[in-house]
């Protein structure tokens, strides 16, 4: 390396050292930077200088020191880069934009644009320009966002696959899109891997170095957090265990598309056991679940028999990768009637199951995870100078201020 570049890297990893300790403190002076990390009182006073000049920092007030003695003391401006997040499903689509510590400055809800394909990326870019505007924010603020998609993105041929309750996205180089029409970087995963994200940022994952989210609803996927980090796999498509062989026969081509276990375990395979089993037709999940409270026996059964194959699903799970924890959510899975049951399932198929638990977040999980891995990445991306790519270790996650 040139002593140019390495002067360059140096101090790109001098700012970036500084600023997420800033990140990760309310207010400190350069004197405690200085002994936090270990970068000279004159080279603090240059970054200092740097960050003040291109407005990442300013000073919120003064310490008391020995003997009267009193130091500056110094924020980050945490609007000065801003990340944009969005959750887009079948139906909706959720935008939130945020600060550098993660408060959300303002959101919005609309219908996922039913024409999809290039229509939902224009849809995308702008919600991204509202949400500024709605904030008193300028655009080229935004830095970094991320984007949530029910589907895998292959970041080996930039392309986005398994996508089949959106039209018109399928095998489309939806990164490259997106980034023609908006100024800030752009990133895309899996949405149950970004709601994992959420869990992990805000949710019954904090705190956890393994556990995986499984999303039950109308099919099912799994969101997987290993050494606190998201796993997608060669493809992008780790945790599609909707094709796991439980709960149906892999080789049926009646169970090919959807996949044996999402083939046993999706809302239409729990209304058509409920049904064949004599109960009232014409349900919802919902209305069948509730129905247990009433004394529907037949309700009760079903839910246990759908407990005793995602507990299954579980033990498979738990095999190859054996998380601390297993978070439910969807609109099946967060019911507590079913996690009930399938924590009666579990020691008889596995002498030490995981930890189960039910999101608290809902909804929302894939929103703050795309807010989450916008953060993320923007805290690695800061100062980089181009040309050099120096890693940094990894830093504690933000806290999250919904």
């Amino acid at each position: 390396m040139t002593t140019l570049a390495a002067m360059a890297s140096t101090r790109q990893m001098t700012l970036r050292t500084v600023m997420r300790v800033l990140l990760e403190r309310e207010a400190v002076s350069r004197a405690e930077l200085a002994r936090l990390t270990g970068v000279s009182k004159q080279t603090m006073s240059e970054v200092f200088r740097e960050l003040e000049e291109g407005g990442w920092v300013r000073r919120s007030g003064r310490t008391q020191g020995a003997v009267g003695r009193s130091a500056a003391t110094y924020e980050v401006c945490v609007d000065r880069a801003l990340v944009f997040g969005a959750d887009v499903g079948g139906t909706k689509v959720q935008a939130a934009l945020a600060d550098m510590h993660g408060i959300i400055l303002t959101e919005t809800v609309e219908p996922t644009d039913p024409r999809g394909g290039q229509y939902v990326v224009d849809q995308l870019a702008r919600m991204s320009a509202e949400l500024a505007h709605r904030a008193s924010q300028p655009l080229e603020r935004v830095l970094v966002g991320t984007i949530g998609i029910p589907g895998a993105y292959n970041a080996r041929t930039g392309k986005l696959f398994m996508v089949p309750n959106i039209t018109g996205l399928e095998g489309t180089p939806f990164v490259e899109d997106l980034r023609e029409r908006v100024d800030f970087d752009v990133h895309v995963g899996n949405d149950v891997n970004m709601a994992a994200k959420g869990e992990q940022w805000m949710g019954e994952g904090r705190n956890v170095d393994d556990f995986v989210f499984i999303a039950l609803g109308t099919g099912i996927g799994m969101g997987i957090i290993n050494e606190r980090r998201v796993l997608s796999g060669a493809h992008g498509a780790a945790g599609e265990i909707a094709t796991l062989p439980i709960g149906a026969d892999p080789y049926d081509g009646r169970t090919f598309r959807s996949g044996g276990l999402e083939t046993a375990l999706g809302s239409a395979a729990i209304r058509e056991r409920y049904e064949g089993s004599g109960g009232r037709s014409g349900l919802t999940v919902r209305e069948i679940i509730d129905r247990i409270g009433d004394g529907d026996t037949i309700a009760a059964a079903t839910v246990d028999a759908i407990a005793r194959i995602l507990a299954q699903a579980v033990l498979a799970v738990s095999a190859v990768l054996d998380p601390e924890r297993v978070v439910l959510g969807g609109s099946v899975g967060a019911r507590r009637e079913l996690l009930e049951r399938m924590e009666v399932h579990l020691p008889l198929c596995m002498p030490s199951p995981p930890q189960c638990t039910v999101s608290k977040l809902g909804s929302r999980a894939g929103l703050y995870g795309t807010i989450a891995n916008s953060l993320d990445l923007l805290r690695d991306s800061l100062f980089q100078t181009p040309g050099l790519d120096i890693p940094m270790p990894r830093a504690k996650p933000f806290e999250v201020h919904p």
